[in-house]
């Protein structure tokens, strides 16, 4: 029997992260994974010279990364060997590695630590901001993935359609959820980030499974930006809202409106999100 899916899915997001972990910083290794039952279980590797750190089991307050599980906070060992500032439960594991500086960030998703991401370097480095912001980097992008899909989960559980099919309330659960994930993928620069993204808007777009055969709907292709603003303007927000959830200026948002409306052959934006469900563009 292989493992849950919630738990493949955390291998698959973590294993994402400390690759680009280990491709964005100068650091030789780089090593993470997700807290389950106060410990973190680290799930991936890359650039390790032995096999020391796998199978790491973290516990909270203990070692460095248990450190920045519970402060929440990055925490630095430059000479990790001697640091007096942490336990040192986990040595067997860091210095057969050889790792002499040792940084670890917290994955946060709505203030609470749900994981952690290290960087390891066998030789004594100095660490500043322009060091250290790639990692931080990486681990926001993370958090963002994982509360999007803790939240798309959650409504997706809420809004499962039973024999009579979805309800009112659902529907419209679904379709708020699908404009926030769109605002959210919005900011998201990383591609691999966006791909995922997307594959969740389409767990959402799909689940309405209400859309209708159009024999012209195949010939309707709308950009991005246009279906970002669209599947805002569908769940009643302003120009002023689309434009402040996106990072757009209202004239911006009011030009892709125009064009999507002119795409969809509408008048109105109304009529323009009707036919976007009609074609399956919308939930």
């Amino acid at each position: 029997m292989g493992a849950p899916a919630a738990l493949r899915d955390d291998a698959t997001l973590v294993s994402h992260a400390v690759t680009e972990l280990a491709r964005r910083t100068h650091f030789p290794v780089a090593f993470g994974g997700l807290e389950h039952d106060g410990a973190v279980h680290v799930s991936t590797i890359v650039g390790a010279r032995t096999r020391s750190i796998e199978g790491l089991v973290v516990h909270a307050e203990r070692g460095l990364g248990g450190r920045a599980l519970v402060e929440r906070r990055p925490r630095l060992a430059l000479d990790y060997r001697n640091a007096r500032t942490i336990t040192h439960d986990y040595d067997r594991a860091i210095l057969g590695e050889g790792i002499a500086t040792l940084f670890a960030v917290p994955v946060l998703v709505r203030g609470s630590a749900r994981g952690v991401l290290y960087c390891g370097s066998w030789a004594q480095a100095p660490l500043g901001e322009r060091e250290a912001r790639p990692a931080f980097d990486v681990a926001g992008e993370l958090g963002t993935e994982l509360r999007v899909r803790d939240e798309v989960d959650r409504r997706l559980a809420a809004a499962t359609p039973g024999d009579d099919g979805l309800s009112a309330g659902a529907r419209e659960e679904i379709r708020q959820s699908y404009a926030q994930l769109r605002s959210i993928a919005a900011t998201v620069h990383d591609d691999g980030v966006r791909r995922r993204l997307e594959e969740l808007e389409a767990r959402l777009a799909a689940l309405s499974g209400d859309v209708s055969m159009d024999p012209e709907g195949a010939g309707i292709h709308l950009s991005r930006r246009e279906l970002d603003v669209l599947s805002c303007a569908a769940v009643g927000a302003t120009n002023g809202e689309i434009a402040a959830s996106l990072a757009l200026r209202e004239t911006t948002v009011k030009s892709y409106l125009a064009s999507a409306m002119s795409k969809l052959d509408a008048s109105t934006r109304h009529a323009a999100v009707a036919r976007a469900r009609r074609v399956g563009l919308l939930p």
